[in-house]
């Protein structure tokens, strides 16, 4: 139809004929790397391994708690076996104070140094060598086993072989000299009275 026909219908009313509508646009094929990106996730966003996108990684936080329990558990055996050893160390400490004052319960006017005696007896006693002095009869008596030596507060006292036995069972590590009469002369160097350490050597 030619421009003045149609401005002629134009002219007499009639309208133009409506365009046809353009048809929907139909979605392509999906690539199955699409449809496979749409399940995992946002595409170009690597999903976590065995876990939903944006959820806590589970297995690892519990690793964690395990771990944090453990050493808490442990530190509070260690806090329970350092009160339990300080605790045996003091119960130990008060045993000994009492077995002492016990002892010097016992030896009172029980001890039988002499003031003037002059031959020194030395005999073995807490890894070092200590003397006590004693009188010519109470070194025979002392090395036939009739007497015998503790020690209290740093002294060193002569006692009867009885007082010696009664002290041994309230305080057995005051017994600082005991002779066996029957043992060897090899045994106890010190019981000969011709041994004699000077009394300037440090020991």
């Amino acid at each position: 139809m030619s421009d003045s026909l149609r401005d002629q219908l134009l002219g007499l009313g009639f309208k133009p004929a409506p365009k046809p509508a353009k048809p929907a646009s139909r979605p392509g094929p999906k690539h199955p790397r699409d449809e496979d990106r749409r399940r995992q996730g946002k595409p170009g966003k690597p999903n976590s391994a065995g876990t939903s996108a944006g959820k806590p990684r589970a297995p690892a936080k519990t690793s964690e708690m395990d771990l944090a329990k453990a050493y808490a558990i442990r530190a509070q055996q260690e806090k329970q076996e350092r009160i339990e050893a300080e605790r045996q160390k003091q119960e130990a400490a008060r045993l000994r104070r009492e077995a002492k004052a016990r002892l010097a319960e016992l030896l009172k006017d029980k001890a039988l140094n002499v003031a003037e005696a002059e031959i020194a007896r030395h005999f073995p006693y807490g890894g070092k060598i200590k003397r006590v002095y004693v009188t010519p009869e109470q070194l025979i008596r002392l090395n036939a086993g009739e007497l015998g030596v503790l020690q209290l507060d740093g002294r060193y006292l002569l006692v009867t072989a009885e007082v010696l036995a009664q002290a041994e069972t309230i305080f057995p590590a005051a017994v600082a000299l005991r002779v066996d009469p029957d043992a060897p002369a090899s045994d106890d160097p010190y019981a000969n009275p011709k041994y004699q350490v000077p009394d300037d050597l440090v020991w």
